[in-house]
């Protein structure tokens, strides 16, 4: 069964096309769970009358119920001239003491101050919350002379889902392959996937992690533009994103006046927005981070001689004001937060640091044109998976290292148990699938921990080696940092942090990764890893070489041809100008007639290298699978996947001509040898 059908059988009624929802929005300040719940009302069908005849309704109902701020005296004119009018509005409710009533204020028709009965407060308690729910209400005017109150809230209904089957998810999760599964999810946010490597789908993922983890404590920071807050304002009824300097102890935790709870009490995810500095920004309360250090490590906070538990993951998103290797030599991955909120304590709450700077400046067509899960479903679907806990699959693989903190070992595993269960709910995975998500975790902790060695020095003393022992074979593996594998060898980094395994100690040193001893044995590279290219890895083993065989099984697509043509010139390069090479393409094309069009393509660049000194032959053989290079100076290179190693440039990107800022495939190994 194709993936499109396997969506609509197995999940008929809770998936949504993905481009109704851009369609429909146009310039509509409506998140979008509100019309996704709106599209499963109207447009649940694959016949394209209905969906039409759906869309138009819904135009419709946008149209004459939801408020725009704009038209808010207008649509009280109606509800005047009506007596009673259905409207979709975000309210926020109050306690009145000294009237002894709830009282809600509508964000866009901005009524203040609307009597609103106890039995709906007391069923819709979110109502309390102070960040406003979004429902369709029923609101009437009172015309009588004697009316104390003109308005009326007749009814409220909150848009979210009415019942799910979690069971329901389970079952249906192992008719889907891992692929189709991350795919699925990643339509569900909104992004199509074809635009992004596997990693890319875990950092998009990722986000979910504190609406599927309970006291989850995430940090993002990247350039503007990539859609670090999108998931938090837009895909949850559960989540609420507030301006990170908008924030107080009354907002997030007690109004001690009042004795009201903050956000923290309410919602399953808070996430603070524009968390960084900014010139004449108020000053941090240094009380309010404390109390938010104890909260992260405690899942607790005081109002007067209560202590109250809350469940609450906390998501920090924020904006870096300069590159990667430019942090790494000045600063730390950790210079755009506020002054305030730069201590080593609150920093190591930290669980996973999402590298913000490897997401894509978001394009149109980026965004999916697809099938996906409508976003309140799958938010129900993550709160009720937020009581499981999955962290024991962790241990059914991997042994982590005993020097990792407490905090550190808490997150990683929080980290893995979160992405288990946005990818296996079924709790069904391979020890390969597993690894990737340790390692994954892993990574986003080290990050963290990196960081606080030069921030505070008190965690230099006692160094975490981030590295686990795989059960399955007893081979001991070590997670490294992405951003430090891809610095560009151009590049000095005069404060590189280096953990000393056999003393345990850590060193601050200047490094420059150069040497004239070419390395024997296995390089392995990550998914998304920069900083590489033909030059860097192929260049002095080509030295002296006079005759090269290339086998490659796949140099058929347009871009393979031009990597070809790039590892020509290289050999052309480290070759002595008056001196000619021999070179053999040995490759293979199931299609005749793809092989006729390889003939001429090879015949034309046979002729192409000839002034380069290059003597250029080629073969189809059906028998080769491997990839390797031989080299008559004594080497042989052995490719894990062929010269296709790159993920391929879009027109405009720098990678195009610039190649060690090309992105790596996946994570693949090349074998240096000497024969």
């Amino acid at each position: 069964m194709e993936y499109a059908d396997k969506v609509r059988t197995f999940f008929s009624g809770k998936v949504v096309r993905k481009d109704l929802t851009a369609q429909i929005k146009g310039s509509a300040v409506v998140p979008t769970y509100v019309l996704e719940y709106l599209l499963g009302q109207y447009c649940a069908s694959d016949d394209e009358v209905i969906v039409a005849d759906g869309i138009e309704r819904i135009k419709d109902i946008i149209k004459s119920n939801f408020v725009h701020r704009s038209d808010a005296e207008l649509v009280k004119s109606r509800v005047r001239e009506q007596g009673e009018h259905r409207i979709i509005d975000k309210i926020n409710v109050v306690l009145n003491d000294k009237q002894n009533q709830y009282e809600a204020d509508f964000a866009n028709l901005m009524l203040r101050d609307v009597p609103i009965v106890d039995r709906i407060v007391t069923q819709h308690k979110k109502l309390l919350s102070g960040a406003g729910v979004w429902c369709i209400i029923d609101l009437s005017y009172d015309h009588s002379r004697d009316a104390k109150v003109r308005w009326g809230i007749e009814s409220i209904k909150p848009i979210q889902v009415s019942a799910i089957d979690v069971q329901e998810y389970l079952g249906a999760r192992p008719q889907f392959t891992t692929d189709e599964w991350l795919d699925l999810l990643l339509h569900s946010i909104g992004y199509e996937p074809q635009y992004f490597s596997r990693r890319d789908k875990f950092i998009q993922l990722s986000r979910l992690i504190p609406f599927v983890e309970s006291n989850f404590n995430f940090i993002e920071l990247g350039p503007k533009g990539t859609g670090k807050s999108h998931v938090f304002s837009e895909l949850s009824p559960h989540g609420v994103l507030v301006s990170g300097g908008d924030v107080s102890k009354a907002t997030l935790f007690v109004n001690n006046n009042t004795r009201q709870l903050g956000l923290v009490g309410f919602w399953d995810v808070v996430a603070l927005d524009e968390f960084e500095q900014e010139k004449n920004s108020k000053t941090i309360d240094g009380d309010l981070v404390k109390i938010l250090q104890n909260y992260m490590a405690n899942q607790s906070f005081n109002r007067g001689n209560d202590t109250i538990m809350a469940t609450a993951s906390m998501a920090f998103v924020g904006n870096t004001k300069h590159t990667v290797p430019y942090m790494l030599k000045n600063s730390h991955l950790f210079e755009s937060i506020p002054q305030g909120y730069l201590k080593g304590a609150f920093l190591d709450r930290m669980h996973l640091y999402i590298p913000g700077w490897e997401v894509r400046i978001l394009k149109e067509s980026v965004f999916s044109h697809g099938h996906g899960f409508i976003v309140d479903y799958l938010a129900e679907i993550l709160r009720e998976m937020r009581r499981l806990d999955f962290s024991d699959l962790l241990s059914s693989v991997a042994i982590l290292d005993p020097s990792l903190t407490q905090r550190d070992k808490l997150a990683v595993f929080k980290t893995f148990s979160g992405l288990a269960k946005l990818l296996y709910p079924h709790r069904q995975l391979t020890e390969e699938e597993a690894e990737e998500l340790v390692e994954f975790a892993m990574e986003g902790r080290r990050r963290v921990k990196e960081q606080l060695y030069l921030i505070d020095e008190t965690f230099q003393q006692q160094p975490s080696l981030f590295r686990y022992v795989h059960k399955a074979t007893g081979q001991e593996r070590e997670v490294a940092l992405l951003e430090s594998l891809s610095l560009d060898s151009t590049f000095e980094i005069p404060d590189v942090i280096t953990v000393d395994v056999d003393s345990g100690s850590v060193n601050t040193t200047s490094t420059n990764p150069t040497t004239n001893k070419l390395f024997i044995g296995d390089r392995a590279f990550k998914e998304n890893q920069t900083g590489l290219s033909f030059r860097k890895l192929f260049g002095d083993y080509i030295e002296g070489a006079k005759q090269i065989s290339l086998i490659d099984p796949y140099i058929r697509q347009p871009h393979q041809y031009r990597l070809l043509m790039e590892f020509l010139v290289l050999i052309s390069e480290r070759k002595p100008l008056d001196q000619e090479v021999d070179v053999e393409v040995v490759t293979y094309f199931e299609s005749p007639d793809k092989e006729i069009e390889a003939k001429a393509n090879f015949d034309q660049l046979t002729e192409s290298v000839a002034d380069l000194g290059i003597q250029l032959t080629y073969r189809f053989d059906p028998a080769i699978h491997d990839r390797f290079i031989y080299l008559n100076n004594g080497w042989r290179i052995k490719l894990g996947m062929g010269l296709d190693m790159f993920q391929k440039p879009d027109l405009m990107d720098i990678a195009s001509v610039f190649p060690e800022k090309r992105k790596c495939k996946k994570r693949f190994e090349i074998s240096y040898q000497r024969i």
